[in-house]
């Protein structure tokens, strides 16, 4: 499939996995937070076939965060940066809440907004030079695209005080002591390793599968447990009645055959 662009990112399929890169480089600065269009990025993931997603950065890093001189200009005009921030964030919530697992193939620097964008991610693999930050409140700022939300799940409210308030850079060790990250791997394997190990999940199993795994473990982040629960049996109940009607099916076409 040849790669497409929108914005300050590419998109390509290689085989049945979805692979987004962040190309402004060297830093890859996001230049907005809505730094893809929304719908673009919409129409990208709803291939049916789709079976997980890797984002990566274009060349030595990841991103290296917002653009300073953009976000200087855009503060001039609060009712824009905040419908700005606000899609930036649906984006992300986009990609969380996809029902494919996505990984983060990060390498070199991952710095505020490009921190959330990996954190919107279910899995982050780290090259073992990688460096991370939030280095908003040295600027008098915080994270604006859910970076407070999200970190805390990851490490705790301790550590997410510390980091962000400290704005101190953490290497790939630290993060993945922390739980930042789930794989540290050498920096020229951050993205064959990541697209192996989404392969591995689910080379053997179907869409539908997938979708149901990833649909299921969002729901307990998102819905009171007992929702959640309730959903899960639900597709349960679903599959096992497909996978019924397969079976007999099968053996009806194996007598035929005889």
């Amino acid at each position: 499939m040849p790669k497409e662009k929108s914005r300050i990112v590419q998109w390509e399929i290689i085989g049945d996995i979805g692979v987004l890169t962040i190309d402004n480089p060297p830093g890859n600065y996001l230049d907005d937070p809505e730094f893809v269009d929304i719908r673009t990025i919409e129409h990208w993931t709803r291939v049916p076939y789709l079976k997980g997603l890797i984002i990566r950065g274009q060349g030595r890093h990841f991103s290296a965060g917002a653009d300073l001189a953009k976000l200087r200009e855009m503060t001039r005009r609060p009712g824009i940066m905040r419908r700005k921030l606000e899609r930036g964030r649906r984006i992300l919530d986009h990609i969380e809440n996809l029902e494919v697992p996505v990984v983060a193939a990060v390498t070199g620097v991952c710095f505020g907004g490009g921190l959330e964008i990996a954190l919107s991610c279910h899995m982050r693999v780290a090259g073992r030079q990688s460096l991370f930050a939030f280095p908003e409140a040295s600027l008098g700022l915080i994270p604006g695209l859910a970076g407070t939300v999200r970190l805390p799940r990851r490490v705790g409210e301790a550590q997410s005080l510390q980091l962000v308030l400290s704005g101190n850079t953490i290497d790939a060790a630290r993060a993945l002591e922390l739980g930042l990250v789930d794989y540290v791997v050498p920096p020229k394997t951050v993205f064959d390793f990541s697209l192996d190990l989404l392969r591995r999940l689910t080379a053997d199993r179907p869409v539908e599968v997938i979708r149901n795994v990833v649909r299921s473990l969002g729901n307990a982040r998102r819905l009171p447990a007992r929702r959640a629960m309730e959903e899960e049996t639900k597709m349960f109940c679903t599959l096992a009645l497909k996978e019924a009607i397969k079976a007999r099916n099968g053996n009806h076409n194996g007598r035929k055959g005889k």
